[in-house]
C-alpha cells in the first residue's frame, strides 16, 4: 500500500535566515508551517565561523549558533523542523490550486502554500587547500567577514563586477588588497574597473591564479601561478575572498517559476509573489544584489505575510459549502 499523501497548509523549502524568519511570521499566524531543511541545515551560515553584522548580537554570534537559535525560536511557535531534501515539485497555476512536492524521491506532499528559501551557492576554485581553510581565513564574501582583516593584507580572485565592488570595500579596511584575474582583462564594467584602479592598495595581478592557498589553520599566505609563463609567486595575506559568483539553488523549479537568466527567481516589485498562485520566493534564491543575513531574514519575513494574505483571500473567497 503506498503512503498516504500529506496535506500542509504552509511548506517552507530551506532553512537559512529567510526559511527560519518566514517559519516564525507563518507559525505565528497560525499557517502551521513545515520546514524541510534541504542539505545544509541552517544554509551558508552554518560554514561561517563569526556574524557580526546582524543586528541583536553586540559581541558578535557564530554561524552555526545562531542558526540553532533561530530554528528553537521557529519550533517554539510551533514549527514542524525535518530533516529533507525537495527532489520534485509539481506547482499549481491556479489560484487556490494545490502544488504537490516530492521529498527525498519518495515522500508525497500537497500544499496550499509554499514558501521557497533554497538560498545560493558561492562558487569556488575547489582546490582542497581552499576547501580545507574555508572559515580559517577563505571566504566567499567580503562585506560578510572582510571586517576581521582590518589593516591587513588580503586577496581576492575575480574579475567581475562583484569582485570589483568586494576589492573596493576591502581597500577602505585593509592594508593591501592582491585582486587576481585569471585572463588578461576584467569583466567588470569601466565604471567599477576605474574605481579600482584608482586605489592605490589595489595591485591587480592579470592572467593569474591560485595554485596553492598557503596556512595549516588559518591563512597565512598565497601561491600564485601566472597562467602563460607558468612562473610561480608566493606571498603573505591573512584573507582569501572568493568572487566568482553564485548559483542559486533553484534547479527543482526550472520550467515552473520565472527566472533570470542565471537561475535567480524573479518575485514580483515589492512582494515575495512568483508567476504561481501561492508560491513565493525570499533570501538569496531571489536575492542577487544584497545577500545578507538580515535581508533574507527580511524577506523571509515578507513571504510569510504574502502567503498569510493569500491564504485569507483564498478562505474568504470559497462559496459556503466547499
Amino acid at each position: 500500500m503506498s503512503e498516504q499523501i500529506e496535506q500542509i497548509k504552509t511548506l517552507i523549502i530551506g532553512s537559512g535566515p529567510a526559511g527560519y524568519t518566514a517559519a516564525i511570521y507563518a507559525a505565528r499566524a497560525d499557517l502551521k508551517p513545515v520546514v524541510y531543511t534541504g542539505m545544509e541545515p541552517g544554509g551558508q551560515l552554518t560554514t561561517t565561523t563569526e556574524v557580526d553584522n546582524f543586528p541583536g548580537y553586540p559581541e558578535g554570534v557564530d554561524g552555526p549558533t545562531m542558526m540553532s537559535q533561530l530554528q528553537q525560536q521557529a519550533e517554539r511557535f510551533g514549527t514542524d523542523v525535518r530533516i529533507g531534501m525537495v527532489t520534485a515539485v509539481e506547482l499549481s497555476d491556479e489560484v487556490g490550486g494545490i502544488h504537490r512536492v516530492t521529498v527525498d524521491d519518495s515522500k508525497q506532499i500537497e500544499a496550499e502554500t509554499i514558501i521557497i528559501s533554497t538560498g545560493a551557492s558561492a562558487k569556488y576554485l575547489g582546490l582542497p587547500s581552499e576547501q580545507r581553510l574555508r572559515g580559517g581565513g577563505v571566504s566567499a564574501c567580503a562585506v560578510c567577514d572582510g571586517f576581521f582583516y582590518k589593516g591587513q593584507e588580503v586577496a581576492i580572485v575575480g574579475g567581475g563586477d562583484t569582485a570589483a565592488e568586494e576589492a573596493s570595500y576591502l581597500a577602505n579596511i585593509c592594508e593591501k588588497v592582491t585582486m587576481l584575474v585569471r585572463k588578461d582583462h576584467m569583466r567588470a564594467s569601466k565604471a567599477m574597473q576605474h574605481r579600482v584602479n584608482n586605489l592605490e592598495n589595489i595591485e591587480i595581478r592579470y592572467n593569474t591564479e591560485i595554485d596553492e592557498v598557503l596556512g595549516e589553520q588559518v591563512v597565512e599566505g598565497l601561491r600564485m601561478v601566472n597562467n602563460q609563463t607558468g612562473e610561480k609567486e608566493e606571498i603573505a595575506i591573512t584573507g582569501l575572498f572568493i568572487a566568482i559568483g553564485h548559483t542559486p539553488n533553484t534547479a527543482i523549479f526550472k520550467g515552473q517559476l520565472d527566472m533570470d537568466d542565471t537561475g535567480y527567481i524573479i518575485t514580483q516589485p515589492g512582494s515575495t509573489k512568483t508567476n504561481k498562485p501561492g508560491v513565493f520566493a525570499s533570501g538569496d534564491a531571489q536575492d542577487k544584489i544584497y545577500r545578507q543575513a538580515v535581508t533574507a531574514a527580511g524577506t523571509g519575513c515578507m513571504a510569510a505575510l504574502d502567503a498569510e494574505r493569500y491564504l485569507a483571500t483564498i478562505e474568504t473567497s470559497e462559496p459556503v459549502g466547499s
